[in-house]
């Protein structure tokens, strides 16, 4: 607090005038120190435009190579950068000659077409350009596409063609990952959906390695294979992410390995069933028929004898037969309902035929750090939990057929893939940061110099006393000399009869009519020190 408050009174006992030249000459400092570490420590290289197609580096490059504007392309070839503070120059150039341009131009393309000699042919192909930019547009905003193009077919309309032509379209995609057949049913519906007309087989998608990820027309022969490839990798995965998280708090991550190996079953399958059941029976109809039959014969025949030769008038016929006959016939029908039960079942998803599930151990982690290794049997007893663990998390069956092998062996890591990442030296490190520590250099070098020959001169300047005008001494009083002279020894006397001579003591002896008191205080604040040692001769005496 005393050092605060001896600071305070001397900055005090500067004066208004001085602390404001002090505080300006401090801001300069400053301003110039800031400014060139500013300038120092900026960039080389600023980011133009990033997120560019080859295409559009390629025009961008040219033209600032044209115009003399130096720039700069990453190691991915999707970004330009040019010299710091030049970026709005190179944008205003770029602008003007319609860079960057995308090759998916949208609705746009119908401000750059004029409606006078505009025909109806080139109306249908801007507006087919346009929903294909469009197309292009949003599917390149699903994760995982980088870049997609879009070729609609618009069916020709025909007055003499029966059957109509469905709109067509063709869709390729550039993804980041190799797996880009996640996205190909979410691209046939957007297509198809934005088409009037259009339906879901009628578009195809294909990657840029020429691979058809989801075909035109349904499920083509030539699509099935990729399909079934992509299911049975995405269902192992699955697997062994179940297993992988069951074993993770058991074991260490760096402790197992597992690998999957699924066949898939994607037949179509269509199952009609039709069930009968005899005991629950409805009466439908009732039919009865009765029949009843009476006939009687008789037979009359003239009898045997001499008689019946002998002609006679008249015959009697005394030999005959007669019968009667009578049937009676009943019948009763009666049709019953029977109840039954048809079950279609139609699957067209997929079944796991058959899984393969293997499980590789680190011996190593089954024994603590510090203890002796654990006995076989120990080991044989975790491996059987294990079994049991990886069973249930990957949903195996034994009546299909599952396979499962888990097996302890001692891990052979490799050194240079496991082992960490050593620091990089110093003089890796000098080398990656020589840049900077020449930017810092600079600035501290040019910190010094400011300090050194601009700031030191005005502080001595502002603070240095001010040169008092060498006039001949007066002469001087009686008592005057006898106030100096008597009190003082030969040591202090030479000393500030020498000092009044250059003009320490001048403003002392000025006039006669000051007082002593007087006289003493410009003498101590002119030198305290010569003061002080005449205050203490003047005690002694």
């Amino acid at each position: 607090m005393d050092r605060i408050t001896l600071l305070l009174d001397n900055l005090k006992a500067l004066g208004g005038k001085k602390l404001a030249a002090l505080g300006l000459t401090f801001a300069l400092v400053v301003g110039v120190v800031s400014i060139a570490a500013f300038y120092l420590s900026r960039p080389t290289f600023e980011l133009l435009y990033a997120g560019l197609d080859r295409e559009d580096v390629s025009r961008i490059g040219a033209a600032l190579k044209s115009s003399g504007v130096p720039f700069d392309v990453n190691p991915e070839g999707n970004a330009v950068s040019v010299p710091y503070g030049q970026t709005a120059q190179a944008r205003m150039l770029l602008a003007e000659r319609g860079l960057p341009q995308s090759a998916n131009a949208g609705y746009e393309l119908f401000d750059k077409v004029g409606a006078l000699g505009l025909t109806s042919f080139m109306q249908e192909i801007t507006r087919v350009r346009a929903l294909e930019g469009e197309l292009a547009r949003t599917i390149q905003l699903i994760r995982g596409v980088k870049a997609a193009r879009v070729h609609i077919v618009m069916p020709d309309e025909g007055s003499l063609r029966r059957a109509k032509q469905p709109p067509s379209a063709s869709v390729i995609i550039r993804t980041e990952g190799p797996d880009d057949s996640s996205a190909a049913q979410a691209i046939r519906h957007l297509v198809a959906s934005s088409l009037p007309g259009m339906t879901v087989d009628q578009v195809t998608v294909l990657n840029t390695d020429g691979m058809i990820l989801s075909s035109a027309g349904g499920e083509a022969s030539d699509a099935v294979p990729a399909k079934t490839l992509t299911l049975e990798k995405s269902v192992a995965k699955d697997i062994q992410d179940n297993i992988r998280r069951t074993l993770t708090p058991y074991l260490r991550l760096s402790n197992f390995q597992v690998s999957v190996r699924a066949r898939i079953n994607t037949d179509r399958r269509q199952t009609n069933e039709t069930i009968y059941d005899p005991d629950s029976r409805v009466e439908r109809s009732i039919r009865t028929v009765k029949e009843s039959a009476q006939s009687q014969n008789s037979a009359g025949a003239q009898p045997t004898g001499v008689e019946r030769n002998i002609p006679q008038n008249t015959v009697n016929n005394t030999d005959g037969k007669q019968s009667n006959e009578e049937s009676k016939k009943s019948e009763e029908l009666t049709n019953f309902e029977l109840s039954s039960k048809t079950v279609t079942t139609v699957s067209g998803g997929y079944n796991i035929e058959h899984l393969s599930v293997a499980v590789l151990l680190n011996r190593s982690a089954f024994s603590e750090p510090n203890k002796e290794p654990p006995k076989p049997e120990a080991v044989e007893k975790q491996i059987r939990e294990i079994e049991q663990l990886v069973s249930s998390a990957a949903g195996l069956k034994k009546e299909r057929g599952d396979m499962l092998k888990v097996t302890a062996v001692d891990f052979m890591f490799n050194e240079h893939e496991m082992s960490p990442v050593e620091n990089p030296g110093f003089v890796a490190t000098l080398g990656s940061h020589l840049g900077l520590i020449l930017n810092a250099l600079t600035a501290i070098v040019i910190a010094a110099l400011v300090v050194i020959f601009g700031l030191a001169p005005i502080r001595n300047a502002l603070l240095a006393a001010p040169q008092e005008r060498r006039e001949p001494p007066p002469l001087i009083a009686a008592d005057q000399q006898l106030a100096l002279s008597s009190p003082t020894s030969e040591s202090v006397a030479p000393p500030l009869l020498a000092n009044a001579r250059q003009g320490l003591v001048g403003d002392v002896v000025d006039t006669a009519k000051e007082s002593a008191r007087l006289r003493l205080g410009r003498l101590i604040e002119q030198d305290d020190a010569q003061a002080a040692a005449i205050m203490k001769q003047w005690m002694r005496s």
